[in-house]
């Protein structure tokens, strides 16, 4: 009766939702209903406010992306319903919470326009006022909608971490000593909580944004407090585990992060590091299947693209660091390796394979890890006890996950490899497992075997010579067949929780018998299994002729390394001599600034002296009876003589300090033309040069233009000084002319080495052209053996197709014999038919003799 009663309730209320929606649709036929209503929600009657949001909700509800796009095209929608927040009646505030739900799924630009319309602010606000963790629906309904906001939003991210309210997050999880009474809600506001600090650190975002979420959590304290959380007692099993998943992404790639969560104690009596904590409960069958599956995914966050805490685990394992007094995670993850339990075997393997993941230097140091597996007998590697127990036929799960750790263990590690074929059986092994026809469950454990095989021959140095490259290629091909081999290989692949662990990094299974792949694993089959194939098919002819073209190429590779290097060091030269020039344009325009200054002071004596000849003038003319009129003129002329040579004095000086700065132009650019010798040719450079030159040549032409004025100016002075009524002191200008003698002598000199230099630029420029020619010639030889090796790929491929035909051509004309009935020998029959008859024809030779 009462399922009847279930079945009669569940119709009708389906009914009503049908019927719902289609009114929906008759309403908003017409879009300015919808615009009507939004206008009605502005009226601060209770009465019309509040059924104007409930009838809002339900048509979002029934038609949501119909309604979101009417009020996403309406003036103010979003704004009138952002209005609904700051209401003080807090049913229609808890409605209008329940109304923007409903209106932000899954509506991007909708999300946009509620963040920037300050909801973030709102929310947070009603979330501290209604207590944080401990508040009830309310705090539910706010942080559903702070997901809605915040999921798949880049935007919205990286406003909410640019607003700084990913720091008003930390008081969510100040949870306290009293962890008696977990009420249902608080439960659940803390774990929608923590998946709003896992939206702003997930996988899926952007390396960036996710980056500097996590230098913000840190920061800011809310990392501490999430390990706090880690370490407490008391703590419900489904948030703690959430805790664990939330703290994984946090510290995820964030080197920061994870350096901190190593330091994390737990509060036990001796103090242990949290991640020993996590690993005991990882390995430990008596804990929750979810619980140990959030203690794996935290330690291969805290391992990912952190090659610091690879070496820590690593060294856990090593005999020099091993302490009997305590527990260590190396311990632990051999303990977990080789139990009983499956699922423990899988978790530790896979631990193990994160910590050698990417990180050569630490696959060669865990080949030193030697166990004890039992009194009286002598310790054995760490590899060949995962090799024995894979021989022993444990359970699929345990195999898988110690295939998953030996393929991550001697991947790109050639020393890895022969350790592992040093083992005489491990090859026997493995031909074995592909060659079997077994059922479905032990496919994906002949694919694995395949797939380690395989690695031994992409990764083999040709070190031992039982087995070779070419020697593990005839085995297969001889024992398992190469297309039988590949298909084997092919099973991981197509394997139906593949695709399933490659999606995301953490591990999502819904049962144990699931837990077989690991994402990180996943990303080195799908690099391998292709590379695998080829070198499986390929010759040692092909190889050879490969590794010749790979010589080749690298030999081309240095070259142009090498060119490289030295067009690096002539980019430095260059930029080294721009600011040279652009020095020394500095230096000529100071240097034109003083020569206008002393030509300004060279007219200004001009025109002292022409008063001064104009007061000569008129003092001739007086009669001379006026001698004590012509004493006075005569001394104030003398007066006016010494100032003027005082005024050649200090144009004097003024001109050796010129003769001092063009002889440091010439050594600058002596230097700069040096330089360019060793660099390579620069059009623009050599153009600044030509016009820095240029502008040293009008300087000189002013500066004889210059001598020559005051070389005037000299004679117009001596003409004065060999008047008989004044007063003559001609000694300091003749010492004068005889300096100026010697500043011509040096600008000819410094025009001759300017000439000089010039040449040896031409030259230079000469030689650069020669070297550019050789690089080019260099490049076409690169290019054309590129293309001879392309051609000869090309042809080989046409040969395997020649050949392909030719087989099939045989194969064919084979069944057409025996169609007809004519007896046709195998080629290995044929062969031994002619090893026979050469027999029989060397002993009929012996016995002619």
């Amino acid at each position: 009766f009462l399922s009847c009663c279930c079945v009669i309730e569940e119709g009708s209320q389906k009914q009503a939702d049908d019927l719902g929606a289609q009114f929906t649709d008759i309403f908003i036929k017409e879009p300015e209903n919808v615009t009507l209503i939004l206008t009605l929600l502005e009226e601060f009657d209770f009465h019309v406010r509040w059924p104007g949001v409930k009838l809002l909700t339900a048509l979002l509800k029934n038609q949501s992306s119909q309604v979101q796009g009417i009020i996403l095209v309406s003036p103010m929608g979003v704004s009138r319903l952002m209005d609904l927040l700051a209401d003080s009646r807090e049913v229609i505030r808890n409605d209008g919470l329940l109304l923007l739900q409903q209106l932000t799924k899954g509506n991007a630009a909708i999300q946009k326009i509620v963040a920037f319309e300050n909801a973030f602010e709102r929310l947070l606000d009603i979330i501290a006022e209604e207590g944080t963790s401990d508040g009830g629906i309310v705090v539910e309904d706010c942080l559903l909608l702070l997901l809605n906001l915040l999921k798949n939003n880049s935007s919205n991210q990286n406003f909410f971490k640019e607003g700084s309210y990913i720091q008003r997050m930390k008081p969510w999880f100040e949870v306290g000593d009293d962890n008696s009474g977990w009420s249902a809600q608080k439960v659940t506001n803390l774990h929608l909580m923590l998946q709003l600090v896992r939206v702003m650190v997930s996988p899926v975002n952007s390396p960036g944004a996710t980056s500097s979420c996590q230098r913000c959590m840190h920061q800011c304290g809310l990392l501490q407090q999430l390990c706090s959380i880690l370490m407490a007692t008391g703590v419900p099993a489904d948030i703690l585990t959430e805790t664990i998943n939330t703290v994984s992404e946090v510290i995820r790639g964030c080197q920061a992060n994870q350096d901190y969560f190593s330091s994390v104690n737990a509060p036990s009596n001796p103090p242990r590091p949290a991640i020993v904590v996590l690993l005991m409960s990882m390995v430990n069958e008596r804990q929750p299947f979810v619980l140990r599956c959030a203690v794996l995914y935290c330690f291969q966050c805290f391992l990912y693209r952190n090659q610091k805490g690879q070496a820590e685990i690593v060294a856990t394992l090593l005999p020099s660091t091993i302490d009997a007094n305590s527990i260590s995670a190396g311990q632990l993850l051999c303990g977990g390796l080789f139990s009983a339990d499956s699922l423990s075997n899988w978790c530790a393997a896979v631990a193990l394979a994160h910590a050698l993941q990417d990180n050569l230097i630490q696959k060669e140091q865990l080949l030193r890890v030697q166990l004890a597996t039992s009194l009286g007998n002598p310790p054995v590697s760490l590899l060949q006890q995962c090799t024995n127990i894979l021989s022993q036929g444990s359970k699929v799960q345990t195999r898988v996950g110690l295939l998953i750790l030996l393929c991550t263990w001697i991947s790109s590690c050639p020393i890895a490899v022969t350790h592992f074929l040093h083992n005489q059986d491990n090859v026997p092994f493995l031909t074995g497992q592909i060659s079997e026809n077994l059922g479905e469950d032990e496919r994906l454990v002949q694919g694995l075997c395949a797939l380690l095989l395989g690695i031994c021959i992409y990764h083999n140095d040709n070190s031992l010579e039982n087995y070779t490259k070419e020697k593990l290629k005839q085995l297969i091909e001889k024992r398992i067949g190469k297309e039988n081999f590949v298909e084997k290989l092919g099973f991981i692949s197509k394997h139906e929780l593949y695709s399933r662990a490659a999606q995301k990094p953490q591990p999502a299974f819904s049962s144990v018998e699931q837990m077989l792949f690991d994402h990180e694993f996943t990303k080195l089959v799908k690099e391998l299994e292709g590379l695998i194939t080829k070198a499986v098919h390929k010759s040692s002819e092909e190889e050879k002729k490969e590794e010749e073209v790979k010589k080749t190429l690298e030999q081309h590779d240095s070259i142009v390394t090498q060119y490289k290097e030295l067009i690096r060091e002539q980019d430095a030269q260059i930029n080294e001599l721009k600011d040279q020039v652009s020095s020394m344009a500095s230096q000529n325009e100071q240097m034109q600034v003083t020569i206008a200054q002393q030509l300004l002071q060279i007219q200004q004596q001009k025109d002292q002296y022409n008063i001064l000849k104009l007061k000569l003038g008129s003092d001739s003319q007086q009669p001379s009876n006026q001698s004590e009129e012509a004493q006075i003129n005569s001394l104030q002329l003398k007066e006016e003589v010494e100032e003027l040579q005082q005024q050649c004095s200090q144009l004097q000086s003024q001109l050796t300090e010129r003769d001092t700065l063009i002889a440091g132009l010439k050594l600058e650019r002596i230097q700069a033309i040096e330089a360019v010798a060793e660099g390579p040719e620069n059009p623009e450079l050599l153009k600044e040069l030509e016009s820095l030159k240029s502008k040293v040549e009008s300087q000189t032409a002013e500066i004889g233009q210059l001598q020559a004025e005051k070389a005037e100016l000299l004679k117009k002075v001596e003409s004065v000084a060999s008047d008989p009524a004044l007063p003559a002191d001609v000694g300091q200008i003749n010492e004068q002319e005889k300096r100026l003698t010697v500043q011509n002598a040096e600008v000819e000199k410094f025009k001759e080495e300017m000439k000089s230099l010039s040449e040896s630029r031409t030259s230079l420029e000469q030689q650069l052209a020669t070297a550019n020619s050789t690089v080019a010639i260099l490049q076409t030889e690169k290019n054309r053996l590129l293309q001879e090796v392309i051609e000869s790929k090309k042809e080989q491929d046409d040969l395997l197709m020649l050949l392909a035909d030719q087989d099939q051509k045989i194969l064919t004309l084979k069944n057409k014999l025996k169609d007809l009935g004519e007896p046709i020998e195998d080629e290995d029959e044929l062969d031994s038919k002619d090893q026979f008859d050469d027999e029989e024809e060397e002993e009929y030779e012996d016995d002619n003799e």
